[in-house]
């Protein structure tokens, strides 16, 4: 971690990534088995992605309230209560008995994963401060890394010899292991006064992600957007989610506050975030489908086809310090979503017959793009807000990422039914991943724009700020 880390600043860097380790790691295991889980319970994919996309709306809706917890009681304790809850969620999971109670246990899952994912980032950022925390983003980022590259072979194997339920019961061991190691490792976090819980904002922000995402699953099943059954939830949810926005600008303690994005660098890496989200967890449910759908690959052989994309996304976060001192948060992000877009082309126009190593290549060269953009977009975000902001703005960036992710799951896996429904060859089945891959494509090219912002920005001097390693402790 080198050598201008503290040893305090190495054992919560330590603890705080193996629980986000854990999370990244569940869920490319769980994205792995969509297929496989399907077969088994006889469930359409429009059905089966509730396990991703509840799985993220119970952390987009809860991610806010995971900032006032860690506020009110302590980072350190929610933490281990979020891990210990995680635990317990992929326990319930395991013991599932219908598709119904697994979607339910997700949800647990994504409640408990809000709680520890926020805590932890309070805790490294805290500990870092600003002077390191490029290098200390790069090091949060190894989760990233590792979890796609062993995650799906891993998730492999145990459907093929142990079964679906132990892709669940497989987190508890390290569960535990971070419970044990937590309040050892971890700085004594005392509790703090954040106020009283904006409930407004709770119910309007939760019920508008899943009024919203409900909408778009609705499309999948009838295919007509001016059906009540798809218009209704849509129009709630985009109403409740502008009745939020208009309640956090006029509240004086909201439960986000988006006035941060008068900062035009924050708003700009929120932006880009949003739809990087998108591309991240909306598009990495894709390819193991393709590998199980079009070219009947099983479960192993799936998992180590999909090991390029994690290698390139080592590789770029690996050297994102070194390309933002280099270029700039701006440049480099500008740089990272180039490559992902280009990356993509070739998946637009896959067939059943395309070669791996092609595959391979590509998903290497996107990965590095992938890879390349998140952590100078996070570096940006963090650098642009005062040190008060910084817990508000960890929760805003994290929730943003999460309902991205939430609304393509069910954006990409609606195309992709609707294509697949009636597709009874694989240049059919082939051609409707091209089709859900130009939505890939088009929400990439999203997730760029913003960055030529940031290069914009980059330009301005920054306003003035304290941004002493002790008022960033203090504040978060």
């Amino acid at each position: 971690m080198g050598t201008s880390f503290s040893p305090q600043l190495r054992r919560v860097l330590l603890v705080t990534t193996l629980g986000s380790f854990l999370a990244f790691l569940d869920s490319t295991i769980v994205n792995v088995a969509l297929q496989s889980l399907a077969t088994s319970t006889g469930s359409p994919l429009s059905t089966i992605q509730w396990l991703v996309t509840a799985y993220l709306l119970a952390v987009a809706a809860v991610l806010p309230v995971s900032g006032w917890a860690a506020g009110r009681f302590g980072a350190r304790p929610v933490y281990i209560l979020g891990i210990a809850a995680f635990g317990l969620g992929s326990l319930a999971c395991g013991l599932a008995g219908s598709v119904g109670q697994l979607i339910a246990f997700r949800v647990v899952q994504g409640i408990a994963a809000a709680l520890a994912s926020t805590a932890a980032q309070i805790l490294a950022v805290r500990a870092a401060g600003p002077e390191r925390l490029a290098r200390v983003m790069s090091v949060t980022g190894v989760p990233t890394i590792l979890a796609p590259i062993i995650g799906p072979t891993i998730g492999g194997l145990l459907l093929q010899h142990a079964g679906w339920r132990w892709i669940f019961l497989i987190n508890l061991p390290l569960c535990a292991l971070i419970v044990a190691l937590a309040p050892r490792m971890l700085p004594p976090d005392p509790a703090r006064q954040p106020g009283r819980l904006d409930l407004p904002g709770v119910i309007t922000l939760a019920l508008g992600c899943v009024g919203l995402t409900y909408g778009l699953t609705e499309l999948g099943e009838h295919r007509d957007i001016a059906s009540a059954a798809v218009l209704g939830p849509v129009t709630a949810g985009l109403a409740l989610l502008a009745g939020f926005v208009v309640h956090a600008l006029r509240t004086p303690a909201p439960l986000l506050d988006l006035r941060l994005h008068r900062n035009a660098r924050f708003a700009a890496a929120s932006m880009a975030n949003f739809f990087l989200g998108a591309v991240i967890f909306g598009a990495i449910i894709l390819m193991p489908l393709y590998f199980q759908i079009v070219r009947h690959e099983d479960t192993v052989t799936t998992g180590l086809l999909l090991i390029p994309q994690g290698i390139g996304i080592a590789v770029a976060i690996g050297g994102g310090d070194k390309l933002i001192k280099a270029l700039g948060t701006g440049r480099t992000a500008l740089l990272g979503g180039l490559i992902s877009v280009v990356a993509t082309v070739p998946f637009v126009f896959v067939t059943a017959g395309t070669s791996y190593w092609e595959l391979g290549a590509a998903m290497t060269v996107r990965g590095l793009g992938v890879g390349a953009t998140v952590v100078p977009i996070m570096t940006a975000a963090y650098r642009a807000v005062p040190a008060a902001a910084i817990s508000d703005a960890t929760v805003q960036l994290n929730v943003i990422q999460r309902i991205g992710g939430s609304i393509s799951t069910a954006l990409f896996a609606v195309v992709l039914q609707g294509r697949l429904d009636g597709a009874t060859t694989p240049a059919a089945q082939a051609s409707g991943f091209g089709t859900a891959f130009w939505w890939v494509l088009a929400i990439g090219l999203c997730a760029t724009a913003p960055t030529l912002l940031l290069v914009v920005a980059e330009r301005r001097p920054p306003p003035a700020r304290d941004t002493s390693a002790a008022d960033v402790s203090s504040a978060v």
